[in-house]
């Protein structure tokens, strides 16, 4: 463990078991070249950002990306504040500088973009069925009517 970075999330740990927390203490993630050095060195000009609080862990770095050019998506439904008010009005903040909401089914849904794309879709349908509310339900139909076969007439 980093002395500031913390611990990160054991899912996220889990997928990325190499990655260490950034030791640092800006409260602008953006405002720290250990966090945008690596993302200028990937080239990227996307960025999805979620955080912990929305009106300053996602609005402060989202608002700094978006005035340097990247394009940037918030997670809504991935991030949280103190109250809802507090959430609904850094949403809108960022809103107005040019930030995307978006929420996280909406996220997984564009980077899997193609059910035949197997590799992932077992990965997705879990994902999805674990955590999808009423979509995950509809999933479900929609997987035991592949699994059975026609009715004959």
């Amino acid at each position: 463990m980093e002395e500031r970075g913390g611990h990160i999330i054991k899912g996220l740990q889990d997928v990325f078991p190499d990655q260490k927390p950034i030791n640092r203490t800006f409260i602008n993630t953006w405002e720290d070249p250990n966090v945008t050095d690596v993302v200028k060195k990937s080239g990227r000009k996307q960025l999805v950002l979620a955080s912990l609080w929305t009106e300053i862990c996602l609005a402060m770095p989202a608002i700094q990306a978006l005035g340097e050019g990247y394009e940037v998506f918030i997670v809504t439904d991935a991030s949280g504040s103190v109250t809802a008010e507090a959430h609904d009005m850094a949403v809108r903040r960022m809103v107005q500088a040019g930030a995307v909401p978006i929420n996280w089914m909406a996220v997984l849904a564009e980077w899997q973009r193609d059910w035949a794309r197997t590799e992932t879709a077992a990965g997705v349908s879990e994902i999805l069925l674990e955590h999808g509310g009423a979509s995950a339900v509809a999933l479900a139909w929609e997987l035991q009517l592949l699994a059975t076969p026609p009715m004959k007439q």
